[in-house]
């Protein structure tokens, strides 16, 4: 770059910018400054043509002034024609002006690009590179149609000079950012990878970050890149601090050119030239023990470099996740930053082993490191650095260390940064979920994480316990216990108390046998809270109530006192009146019989995508935890001690609306965990088997489906591609009833359908009319009945 002359000193501006600089108060410089602005005005529109030295001088006044945070509205055409000066300091200041002031939808455009592309061919390279910086710094979709298929031309002229293609090579990433569908790609990209070779480091650094960016659309295109990124990584890494003396920093070779070298690597899959990927390995290892040796100097750029070489050489290790030794001893390095002074490092430290714990081949050595990861949780004082200690422990988490690790968040809980407890309760729930080999721990860890964090407890949280608790039955009594006793602190989260009326309405009788529990006693403590809650909480309460009528006669006659209130029957919320009135109607005028079919007990639910999960990714972002749980499927299982479940199509769909009823009034009751199939094909398995993998698809005809209910009650009797024809029975001591449910199958309605059923004299049938569309495509609420006194 030329030097400034002495004459360019442009001293009227240095005199202006000294009397701005003296005002006093804001009224005098904006009198200063427009008293300068009507000079400048005058001096453009007088008869005397100004000089190039003038017009630059006056131009870089109205590019200060507006700098300074004033409008300009004039000087473009004088910046414009200092385009054309052949002196460097005046084409300077116009290039300056026209990036700083003119946008891309002024008239002036046209002149400006005719001037840029006069520079480009001028092969002047002061010239060319000032045109360059100009289109780069305007990147405007103009400049794009006008220019992108100009530069990549220049920057593979063989005559090019090397700062030129530096900025050619910039210039043309920052078109392709801007306007990816204007530069094409042609022969010149098979003759830009070459660029990796150059001689001249920083056009190799200026051309990595271009080959880098345009590899990750076009990674076919570039794919020769990655033999000759590996041998430039491996010049750089072999050479010592002396061989490359103008891009060495602090006894680092090429630090900046190293990590994009790497992050270019991470392009692509490890290579598949043995050769090639064996050099590679070489300069990994390479990295990783020169990060053992002891510092060359003291000061922290030294450090800073030599760390940013390590951290992005174990991101490639990681995205290469195929050489055990060297992810092993990736995670001992970053075992080491754990414990570093400063905080930085033990934040990427953390940020990396989230990555590496998520490999088959790395994960135990993670596991190593718990103790740390658990003491950097409660001690560090930066909350960015405690959540990625929470995240850390997440993803070593397994069903060896599950118990420690929910028990150390949990505690943390107690005490952490408010920004993060909704994510830390998700993932307690998650794990506690995923590992549970007692379920009774589970229960036990979901009522902690309410009565910890209560407010920060969502829906989908205490969605996900009821559907457990529900279909396990080895552990519905212990939950019922374990409820009923939290229910009795004397202040109790709204959520422990929406769980504890679930709970208890579908499986109180299962405690009521002990007199400190008894029927009465569990009416009195639920309602005891009733005063205190919303209208959903209230509104399911109410549900919990008409569940007792059924489970328990005796508390009949209290409930419906409370039902017959003014507080209810005349509430202000519809809905709860609503539900106090046909709930005391049912206690009323429906039989015993009745009552048990409306009130049955809930079905086990069909399984789907944890809710909870799917909340954590939409909160967290699906790259973040796709990965890591694709990962843990593979050494986890179901929560029911099957194959994971298939995920719900649609994550939000997956839980139930916050007063969901706990009647089941139809033959298909509520999914709170997740939409119906799609198919219709499977709902009657969803509704009536005890998972909904449990029954495959049956051959017409055979004696096999009868054969299933000798051991199981519910089940699909018969089924073809038009029609699924499910059973449900249940039996109490001498009393049994049946029912028979019809699912089309097809896409179209049945029209006349009429099932026939024959009962022996001693049974009684019962035919169900659905509605017009249960006969619909896709249906089946259908249902025939039968009761009898025999079992």
């Amino acid at each position: 770059m030329p030097a400034v002359s002495k004459g360019d000193g442009m001293r009227g501006l240095a005199v202006f910018i000294s009397d701005i600089r003296n005002c006093k108060s804001k009224e005098a410089e904006i009198k200063r400054i427009n008293k300068e602005l009507a000079n400048i005005r005058s001096k453009f529109k007088g008869d005397k043509a100004l000089d190039g030295y003038s017009k630059k001088k006056y131009v870089c006044k109205l590019l200060f002034i507006f700098l300074l945070g004033h409008d300009i509205d004039f000087g473009h055409m004088e910046a414009v024609n200092l385009l054309s000066s052949n002196r460097y300091t005046e084409k300077q200041i116009g290039y300056l002006f026209i990036s700083v002031l003119v946008n891309s939808n002024s008239e002036l455009i046209r002149l400006i690009n005719n001037a840029i592309k006069n520079d480009l061919a001028s092969r002047n390279p002061t010239f060319m590179g000032l045109a360059l910086h100009c289109i780069a710094n305007v990147g405007s979709r103009e400049m794009a149609e006008a220019f992108a298929g100009e530069i990549p031309k220049i920057l593979v002229a063989g005559d090019t000079m090397d700062s030129v293609k530096q900025s050619a090579a910039l210039c043309l990433l920052r078109l392709y950012r801007t306007s990816p569908d204007l530069v094409p790609m042609g022969d010149w990209t098979s003759r830009v990878v070459h660029l990796l070779n150059d001689q001249h480091l920083g056009v190799v650094t200026a051309a990595t970050s271009l080959i880098t960016t345009l590899a990750q659309k076009n990674p076919e295109e570039f794919k020769t890149s990655v033999s000759l990124a590996v041998s430039r990584l491996s010049r750089i890494v072999t050479s010592a601090s002396t061989d490359l003396q103008d891009y060495t920093y602090y006894f680092v070779p090429a630090p900046w050119l190293s990590v994009k070298l790497l992050r270019l690597l991470q392009c692509y899959p490890p290579p598949e030239d043995p050769a090639v990927r064996g050099r590679l390995t070489e300069c990994l290892e390479t990295i990783l023990n020169k990060a053992q040796e002891p510092p060359k100097s003291k000061k922290v750029q030294h450090s800073n470099a030599k760390n940013a070489v390590l951290f992005e050489a174990i991101s490639l290790i990681i995205h290469h996740d195929s050489e055990p030794n060297l992810l092993v001893r990736a995670c001992n390095q970053l075992g080491q930053f754990l414990q570093h002074r400063e905080t930085n490092l033990r934040y990427l430290a953390l940020e990396s082993m989230c990555t590496l714990a998520s490999s088959e081949f790395s994960h135990e050595a993670v596991k190593t490191h718990i103790e740390t990861v658990i003491n950097a949780l409660k001690t560090e004082r930066d909350v960015s650095v405690r959540q990625r200690a929470v995240d850390l422990l997440y993803a070593m988490c397994d069903r060896s260390n599950a118990q420690q690790i929910v028990a150390e968040m949990l505690s943390y809980l107690e005490t952490a940064d408010y920004s993060i407890r909704e994510e830390i309760v998700l993932k307690v729930a998650i794990l506690a979920e995923k590992y549970a080999v007692d379920y009774t721990w589970y229960v036990d860890t979901i009522l902690n994480l309410i009565r910890i964090a209560g407010d920060y407890v969502s829906e989908e949280v205490w969605y996900r316990v009821i559907q457990i608790v529900i279909n396990r039955d080895d552990v519905q009594g212990y939950a019922a216990k374990t409820v009923f006793e939290a229910l009795q602190a004397p202040a109790c989260h709204e959520n422990l108390v929406k769980v504890g009326g679930y709970i208890l309405g579908e499986f109180g009788n299962l405690i009521a046998g002990d007199p400190r529990s008894s029927p009465l006693i569990q009416f009195n403590l639920l309602h005891s809270k009733f005063h205190l809650c919303s209208v959903p909480t209230r509104a399911l309460l109410l549900s919990t109530y008409i569940k007792f009528v059924n489970l328990f006669p005796e508390v009949k006659a209290t409930i419906q006192d409370v039902l017959r209130s003014d507080s209810q029957l005349k509430n202000a919320d519809v809905e709860l009146q609503q539900r106090a009135v046909e709930y005391l109607r049912l206690s009323t005028v429906a039989s015993t019989d009745i009552l048990a079919t409306v009130l049955e007990e809930m079905p086990p639910f069909p399984e789907r995508e944890s809710s909870i999960l799917a909340k954590l990714k939409k909160k967290k972002g699906p790259s973040t935890v796709t990965d890591l749980e694709e990962s843990k499927r593979e050494r986890s299982i179901d929560v029911n001690g099957g194959p994971e479940p298939v995920p719900a199509s649609t994550s939000a769909a997956s839980t139930p609306s916050p007063s969901a009823d706990l009647l089941g009034l139809g033959a298909v009751p509520p999914a709170p965990t997740g939409p119906p199939p799609s198919s219709g094909g499977g709902l009657l398995v969803d509704v009536f088997s005890d998972s909904a993998s449990a029954v495959a698809p049956l051959a017409p005809g055979s004696e096999d489906n009868f054969a299933r209910f000798v051991c199981k009650n519910n089940g699909v009797l018969f089924e073809n591609q038009l029609l699924q024809i499910g059973l449900k029975s249940e039996f109490r001591q001498n009393l049994g009833r049946m029912f028979i449910f019809y699912g089309n199958k097809t896409s179209t309605q049945f029209l006349n359908f009429t099932p026939t059923l024959i009962c022996a004299d001693d049974l009684q049938a019962i035919t169900s009319e659905p509605a017009d569309q249960a006969r619909g495509p896709n249906c089946g609420r259908g249902c025939t009945g039968a009761t009898g006194g025999q079992h």
